[in-house]
């Protein structure tokens, strides 16, 4: 008989090893994230998950200190070996019962988990689902989160085996021209060799853009954490894009696992017309193939009624509209559903499809209640959700 067991990590090089073997190797669940989130005063949780102490699982959580309820955030994890599903049940079981004793013991009222399960046919799946949409319910009194913690609508692009013809091909017309277009105006991009000094020219544009769009960002020590953490690693690339002398747009790009992430993007309206941002990613996804990554993750767009609202590589509705030619700008949707339209993603979601690509749906964020004053926070935050328009 096998012995599951819970116990807390000790070895880095034993956990990212693990990490990068999974089919989805996601950086928020690295050992580095961890250390990221200690820098800005979030305690990190790091919790390994055994089968007869062989290491089957990880799971990375911090604590976080929200005015709206402290509770340990669990960004896409628990990560567990294909060998673990079949005892879903009992591994979530005994992960559960030791996340609760450390989120009472720090006075947290909730657990919010954001497992990296993906709504696929697959059997795998199909169980990972029934776990958080019955057994946690049933037995935890769990809730869906009414904010979403992380993208659980990923855009990502398929890099493996596959040319940089082959891409431009399959992605829209309007997103080609418009990469010419800033070719042709004289933008340029960089990788910074100086990711920590040059990070000043990403939090100006980040301020700004935020201010602009209104939503609640990262803050800026968080920025600076991850962006020095990971460079040192060389597992972060800051891209400046450069135009008549001074940098207009920026983004942090993420490497892990063969994968390369979009994690955070900026830039200034003083050169909307511009299209600087289609130059800066064309580039980030021919460096990630350079590096003989098999995948480029766009991270979040507005969820989807159905994959086949999606644009195709040779839908050109609106795409003429030259309010539509940044990923800044308000105006673009992909669909008609009024609840696309009012979400977040909503901007970016044309602009990044545009390359071609396709869905990657996540299992929905998901609340375990460990004091009466969640019922607190979850109203907070269902009339902040109805606020936001998702």
């Amino acid at each position: 008989m096998t012995q599951i067991s819970i116990a807390h990590a000790v070895n880095k090089q034993e956990w990212d090893s693990f990490l990068l073997k999974q089919p989805f190797s996601p950086f928020l669940q690295s050992w580095t994230m961890g250390e990221v989130y200690k820098d800005i005063g979030q305690e990190p949780i790091r919790l390994t998950i055994r089968v007869d102490d062989k290491l089957a699982g990880i799971c990375f959580g911090h604590i976080v200190n929200a005015r709206r309820g402290r509770h340990i955030s669990i960004p896409y994890g628990p990560v567990l070996a294909l060998s673990l599903h079949s005892q879903i049940t009992e591994v979530m079981e005994l992960l559960i019962a030791q996340l609760r004793i450390i989120a009472l013991s720090h006075k947290c009222h909730f657990l919010r988990i954001s497992p990296f399960w993906t709504m696929d046919e697959s059997h795998v799946q199909h169980e990972q689902q029934r776990w958080m949409t019955h057994h946690a319910i049933g037995k935890y009194k769990a809730h869906a989160s009414p904010m979403h913690l992380l993208a659980e609508h990923l855009w990502v692009l398929n890099l493996k085996d596959r040319s940089t013809d082959d891409i431009l091909k399959e992605m829209r017309k309007t997103t080609r021209n418009l990469i010419r277009r800033a070719e042709k105006d004289g933008v340029t991009i960089e990788a910074s060799k100086n990711p920590n000094d040059d990070l000043e020219h990403f939090l100006k544009l980040h301020d700004e853009t935020r201010h602009r769009h209104g939503f609640t960002p990262y803050t800026n020590s968080f920025f600076r954490a991850q962006v020095k953490h990971f460079a040192a690693e060389k597992a972060c690339t800051l891209y400046l894009a450069h135009f008549q002398g001074e940098v207009i747009a920026a983004s942090i790009h993420m490497h892990m696992g063969g994968e390369t992430s979009y994690h955070h993007g900026a830039s200034t309206q003083r050169f909307s017309k511009v299209p600087a941002s289609y130059l800066l990613q064309w580039t980030a996804i021919q460096d990630a193939m350079k590096r003989g990554d098999r995948l480029y993750n766009f991270w979040g767009i507005a969820p989807q009624s159905g994959k086949s609202q999606l644009p195709t590589t040779n839908d050109q509705t609106g795409l003429h509209d030259k309010k539509s030619e940044e990923p800044n700008t308000k105006s673009e949707t992909i669909t008609k559903n009024d609840q696309t339209k009012k979400h977040p993603f909503a901007g970016v979601t044309l602009f990044k499809t545009g390359f071609g690509g396709e869905l990657i749906e996540l299992v929905h964020c998901m609340d375990i209640p460990l004091h009466p004053w969640y019922t607190i926070t979850r109203t907070v935050e269902l009339l902040r959700k109805k606020r936001r328009g998702f």
